[in-house]
């Protein structure tokens, strides 16, 4: 949510039934990469197209989490406010403005949608797996779980 906040400018009630089908469809494309037709179409995405696989998922959710980033971007683009930005699609949109002659300009739509997709992504992933394998960690070495006013220490010294 802290991400979400940087992000998207607002943060998502724990129950709410998008947010969960997000995290649902990044969780499912986390496993998913690891499978063997995944790895194949990375290397051969024309012929994988045609054969049936886990990569065939993968690509489903990448476009529902697509198109939930785009709905976002779009809410904000009807509700801009160039004057008081709320967040990094609203400082991107402002910026596009700010280029709208340029034709070289790299601030496009589409642009801000995979650059807000993998600050989302790219943020959600490492925070999770961070404390996942801290969680590991105390697990694994219950002695440094509430030493009071010790100095927590992983490795004996």
């Amino acid at each position: 949510n802290i991400i979400c906040s940087i992000v998207f400018g607002d943060r998502f009630d724990y129950e709410d039934k998008k947010f969960l089908a997000l995290i649902d469809w990044i969780e499912e494309n986390n496993k998913l990469q690891t499978s063997i037709q995944t790895q194949l179409y990375n290397f051969f995405p024309t012929v994988m197209d045609y054969l049936p696989g886990s990569h065939k998922q993968l690509i489903k959710n990448l476009r529902k989490v697509d198109k939930f980033t785009t709905g976002i971007i779009m809410e904000h683009q009807k509700t801009l406010d160039p004057t008081c930005p709320r967040d990094f699609i609203d400082a991107f949109l402002n910026k596009m403005e700010q280029e709208k002659g340029n034709d070289h300009s790299k601030f496009t739509i589409e642009t801000l949608s995979r650059t807000t997709l993998d600050l989302f992504l790219a943020g959600t992933g490492t925070t999770s797996i961070t404390l996942r394998f801290a969680i590991l960690i105390l697990h694994k070495y219950p002695e440094i779980v509430g030493n009071g006013n010790k100095t927590f220490k992983l490795f004996k010294t």
